[in-house]
């Protein structure tokens, strides 16, 4: 599904976030949208998922004008994974297929639980895939905060959307977890359209291209070889932190901070 955005821009409060914005991402293409925090980056996922209107400007999906859509329909094109985490106090399979168990094919999320590493969490459990997901009710559990991410990644997989969005979903985990969550996560997009959002950078080494954002606008695009030859923003942030990927010392005092 080829994605494509031509001079978007976006204000709120007189206050512009996204200022004439535009790029294109082609079918199973992945891309990362990078920048430091406020730069933009939420924004864009926010105006490519349809839940805001830009301000000016186009959005195009499979060459198609985004207001044409169908809200429902719109919403089939997309499986993202955001940072904030919620799951709800339903069973896991529930959780996975976000469906009534009626209607959640089993064997599925068997398969997404695999295919992201988390079914041997379930698997040791007395009622398996229908452990529920709180200890407020006998038998449940509470996941860890990287066993919630793969449960997010399970729920995305399983949808099988042609557009994943990752919206900075490592953020609270230590950089080699990010880099091998980021790992997985390439992989199960394979197939897929990817748009990966983030400030830290254990994505961008996977992806097609890469479009560094700095105050709402798109100020270097390219792939990581271009965009470090070209010594830039992008490049100066790589250098700065790649110590937490290569040092393991450094690695393990940042996790512990």
């Amino acid at each position: 599904m080829v994605l494509a955005c031509h001079n978007i821009s976006k204000a709120f409060l007189e206050q512009v976030i996204v200022k004439s914005g535009s790029f294109h991402i082609e079918d199973r293409e992945k891309a990362a949208l990078i920048g430091v925090n406020g730069a933009g980056k939420t924004t864009v996922v926010k105006l490519l998922c349809g839940f805001y209107k830009p301000d000016s400007g186009t959005i195009l999906i499979g060459g198609q004008d985004i207001n044409n859509f169908r809200k429902k329909d719109l919403l089939k094109l997309y499986a993202a994974v955001f940072q904030d985490i919620y799951i709800p106090p339903f069973t896991a399979a529930e959780n996975v297929s976000m469906q009534e168990l009626k209607t959640t094919d089993r064997n599925r999320v068997e398969e997404c639980l695999v295919k992201t590493g988390l079914w041997e969490q379930f698997c040791g459990q007395p009622t398996g895939i229908d452990t529920p997901m709180t200890k407020e009710i006998t038998g449940g559990i509470v996941l860890s905060g990287g066993q919630q991410q793969k449960l997010l990644m399970a729920r995305a997989l399983y949808k099988d959307a042609p557009i994943l969005i990752l919206d900075e979903p490592t953020a609270a985990l230590d950089p080699i977890a990010e880099s091998r969550t980021y790992e997985q996560f390439h992989e199960i997009a394979s197939d897929k359209t990817a748009v990966y959002i983030s400030h830290r950078l254990a994505s961008t080494r996977f992806c097609d291209k890469i479009a560094f954002l700095s105050n709402g606008k798109i100020t270097e695009e390219g792939t990581h070889d271009e965009l470090m030859q070209k010594g830039g923003a992008y490049s100066q942030m790589f250098a700065l932190q790649s110590q937490y990927y290569q040092n393991k010392e450094v690695a393990a005092a940042y996790a512990e901070a």
